[in-house]
């Protein structure tokens, strides 16, 4: 059963079609991945599936729920979290603030700010920071750490929510090579184990072919593919979305030279 069905969704900007019929689904404990080239409709995608855009046709489902139309608020009532390309964190708050602000939000208290507010939630915090692998910064401000570190905040703060989806938007944007391998692996885990539904975008191709279970790809507003790592990457209309028609030819001699 899919937890994630998006249904022709289509998007256009004045006269511009960024997204045409996107249609595709998403499992509990499934990693997703959307790609595609610069201006292929990624970001208009997800973003209509976050509910930052309202889609023109088309629908959004959530666990058989009719969610198309709901802001962010409301879906991340209804089991949406999401983390951005830019963290997002309240940088003069610690790491484990942080994570209570997000907490106190799921229970329905973000406006008891005030003291006793610096002490709700804090064992669950901690443990969210533990496993994200941040338990030793818990009373660090964010602003004090290392990006790496505060895009694990941010994930720990994503799961606080209890999420049934989970969106990413290019998770390992600005980290070094090591830091994206072992947050994917983390991302990946904590899903699997958890049963929650991941759809992520992403330019690493590494982190994308290293962890998504299918990967769509998007060209000029349209799903173009989608599949398993190995089917998409073998697919020569995706060498010649990211290469053009010459690079594409180009790259195919240049494999079959090797084999």
């Amino acid at each position: 059963m899919s937890l994630l069905d998006v249904h022709g969704l289509t998007k256009a900007f004045g006269g511009v079609v960024a997204a045409r019929d996107v249609t595709f689904s998403v499992a509990p404990g499934e990693l997703v991945a959307l790609i595609g080239p610069n201006g292929a409709g990624k970001t208009t995608t997800f973003n209509m599936v976050g509910g930052q855009l309202a889609p023109d046709k088309g629908e959004v489902r959530l666990a058989g729920e009719d969610v198309t139309h709901l802001p962010p608020r409301e879906k991340f009532r209804r089991g949406v979290g999401r983390t951005f390309q830019i963290a997002q964190t309240f940088l003069s708050m610690t790491a484990a603030e942080n994570v209570q602000m997000a907490l106190m939000s799921r229970h329905g208290e973000a406006r008891a700010l005030r003291p006793p507010a610096g002490r709700r939630h804090r064992e669950e915090a901690l443990a969210a920071l533990e496993r994200v692998g941040m338990a030793g910064t818990a009373d660090q401000p964010c602003a004090m750490l290392a990006y790496g570190d505060v895009k694990r905040v941010e994930l720990a703060i994503a799961l606080a929510g209890e999420p049934k989806l989970l969106l990413m938007d290019e998770p390992t944007a600005g980290m070094a090579p090591r830091e994206r391998a072992a947050l994917m692996t983390l991302a990946a885990t904590i899903a699997r184990e958890r049963n929650i539904g991941v759809l992520f975008t992403e330019h690493d191709m590494g982190a994308v072919f290293g962890h998504a279970d299918r990967i769509l790809v998007l060209v000029r507003g349209e799903v173009i593919t989608s599949g398993r790592p190995d089917e998409v990457r073998a697919d020569p209309r995706v060498r010649e979305a990211y290469l053009g028609e010459t690079g594409a030819a180009v790259a195919m001699r240049a494999t079959q030279k090797r084999a």
